[in-house]
């Protein structure tokens, strides 16, 4: 039977409501009025905003809301409301709302071009200067992750002279710093397309100043929104809108104190490590992860992170065997070889199993301590001073050769601190901590973290062997991948594969090949 969602509108009532509802049908309820559409899908992201944050499982079942939306997405007035409920719904203080947006998106059907043009149409509507922030910020996620996903001829259609002038509007002094932000990524997203960088730069140099080199001196800010608009602005005049009068960032930062960094050779395909090696940022739907340059076999060990996000990231301990699964949720805290506390969620993980923890939500701002002591084969995390219980578990299955690693969500950073600086938190409770800094080494040819095109570029000039590993160019190629008998693999890259890059089957044995067999 038809049952009638509608009810009175609230102060979002200048929404545009006017989609014919009377075809889509959720979970077996037929939506019959004018307005029930909107009802029911703002009442579907508010029931996967309460529960995200909930979700403990690597692969849980998608929540019943999720999959009611991607039901009503597949239709063009369906997927056009969720875009117009993701607007007026999330909230600014929800510490995963962009995740969401990004989720729903993500996870619903591709738009129709036609459907790509109306939100297109709908940028006069959010001029920096009219609307709430709210609205603002959700529609500059919105305009990112399109970007994103569409690429090609779809991202151009939505990169409009309207578009455009809205993204650059928003990087003016006194616009809100969540709005700055959001905009920032849109238009990096926008550049993966090669016809949109253009566009983009071509814009730019129109202006009578850059905005992005007024913004990137916030890099430092103590306002941490603030603080992550300095780090994406930088980041876009090292990898995307460069300029012939500005040095890249990693030839002017100070490297003379850092002896240890986040290691740009051992890190999943869309982490952004800041060029000091100290900073991490995640901008990507995928769950990307690094490792530290140190490794560790005896003693007791101490860093610090600062927190700039509130979000979900998995901070803590690793080995090398620890797997960096991004695309399928896989990170920190996700097999027997690491364990990583998560903040936002209140736990501890090891194995892809939580659990709970009694610290309150961390904060931007607030100080993670991460403490292993191998003598003892003990790990205490602490929170702006307060230590956690004793952790023991992954010494079950490993008992040296850690690293400093973290795992990322979408819209996450924070800042590592291994020693160089005076750490705020130090423990109190054991004696003879070290920290990383002091007894590690890095060349100076080590310490260069070089934007990702020009580390491409040095990639495509080398020599490469023809044995070399397909996958880090670097050690030979031994190794056969069973049962799809793929080859060109390391023994040191496979141990990071659960599914074979060429056919993507699933890996369920490998052969060590021999020199006379070939690789």
């Amino acid at each position: 039977m038809g049952v009638c969602l509608c009810k009175d509108k609230t102060s979002d009532s200048g929404r545009d409501e006017s989609v014919d509802a009377s075809d889509v049908s959720t979970d077996g309820v037929r939506v019959c009025h004018k307005h029930s559409l909107s009802e029911t899908v703002d009442r579907l992201i508010r029931e996967t905003l309460d529960i995200i944050g909930k979700v403990v499982d690597n692969e849980p079942e998608p929540p019943a809301s999720m999959m009611q939306l991607y039901d009503i997405t597949e239709r063009p007035s369906g997927w056009l409301q969720l875009v117009k409920s993701l607007i007026y719904v999330v909230p600014l203080e929800h510490p995963m709302g962009p995740n969401v947006i990004t989720l729903l998106l993500d996870d619903s059907p591709l738009p129709t071009k036609e459907s790509v043009l109306r939100i297109a149409d709908m940028i006069p509507q959010f001029s920096h200067a009219k609307g709430s922030l709210r609205r603002n910020r959700n529609f500059c996620v919105i305009l990112g992750c399109l970007a994103e996903k569409l690429a090609g001829p779809s991202s151009i259609s939505i990169l409009l002279d309207n578009t455009m002038n809205y993204l650059l509007g928003n990087l003016t002094e006194g616009t809100n710093p969540e709005i700055m932000l959001f905009s920032l990524i849109a238009l990096e997203k926008f550049a993966q397309t090669s016809e949109n960088k253009a566009t983009i730069k071509h814009s730019l140099r129109l202006l009578q100043k850059n905005p992005l080199l007024m913004l990137e001196k916030h890099v430092n800010s103590k306002e941490f929104v603030m603080r992550q608009v300095g780090f994406c602005a930088r980041w876009c005049l090292d990898n995307y809108f460069t300029l012939e009068t500005r040095q890249y960032a990693y030839e002017t930062v100070d490297l003379s104190a850092v002896n240890v960094m986040l290691n740009t050779k051992d890190v999943s395909e869309y982490l952004k490590i800041s060029p000091d090696g100290l900073e991490a940022r995640c901008d990507a739907c995928s769950f990307e992860s690094v490792r530290c340059t140190f490794q560790v076999h005896t003693g007791c060990w101490y860093y610090e992170v600062t927190i700039i996000t509130p979000g979900v990231m998995q901070i803590g301990w690793a080995t090398k065997e620890s797997k960096f699964l991004s695309r399928e949720g896989y990170g920190i805290g996700d097999d027997p070889h690491s364990m990583a506390f998560d903040g936002c969620r209140q736990l501890i993980w090891y194995n892809a199993q939580s659990i709970p923890h009694d610290f309150p939500t961390w904060q931007a701002g607030s100080i993670l301590g991460c403490l292993l002591d191998l003598d003892n084969q003990e790990i205490v995390f602490s929170l702006d001073g307060v230590e956690s219980k004793v952790f023991k578990q992954v010494f079950s299955s490993v008992k040296e050769g850690f690293f400093a690693a973290a795992s990322f969500m979408s819209f996450q950073q924070c800042r590592f601190n291994f020693g160089a600086t005076p750490f705020r938190f130090p423990p109190k409770k054991r004696s003879e901590v070290k920290n990383f800094n002091d007894f590690a080494q890095l060349s100076p040819h080590d310490k260069i973290v070089l934007p990702r095109h020009l580390f491409m570029d040095q990639l495509r000039r080398l020599s490469v062997k023809e044995d070399s590993c397909s996958l880090c160019v670097d050690e030979k190629a031994t190794v056969q991948i069973e049962p799809c008998k793929h080859r060109g693999f390391c023994a040191k890259c496979v141990t990071q594969l659960q599914y074979c890059p060429m056919c993507r089957g699933e890996i369920l044995d490998t052969i060590h090949e021999t020199s006379s067999e070939g690789a």
